[in-house]
């Protein structure tokens, strides 16, 4: 899938958020979706992405994203508030969330 078959909940919630923070973290959740069948597959892996982001050695941050500085505190931050979104998304109902992007 694309980025652009998610719906305004799971892309403002996963995709907005993360370029709010940082447009290299907003490139490891864009990628993610060309590997997902659908939405729920989509916002499943992206909860594992958060997982694996949030369980890295901060030392390998400048790895991860391509040369910037990443503060732990502020990184947890917004991968807390990613998740959130996420599982906020989940509850509701695919045929109710919004698709008015395009």
């Amino acid at each position: 899938m694309d980025t652009d078959e998610l719906s305004d909940e799971s892309y403002y919630g996963v995709i907005g958020e993360a370029e709010e923070f940082l447009h290299e973290l907003t490139l490891h959740f864009g990628v993610l979706a060309s590997s997902c069948e659908d939405e729920e597959e989509y916002l499943n892996s992206a909860l594992k992405l958060v997982d694996r982001i949030r369980k890295a050695d901060p030392d390998m941050y400048e790895h991860i994203f391509f040369g910037e500085n990443v503060k732990k505190d502020s990184l947890q931050s917004v991968l807390k508030i990613i998740e959130q979104n996420i599982i906020k998304t989940q509850r509701i109902p695919i045929e109710e969330r919004s698709f008015t992007r395009w």
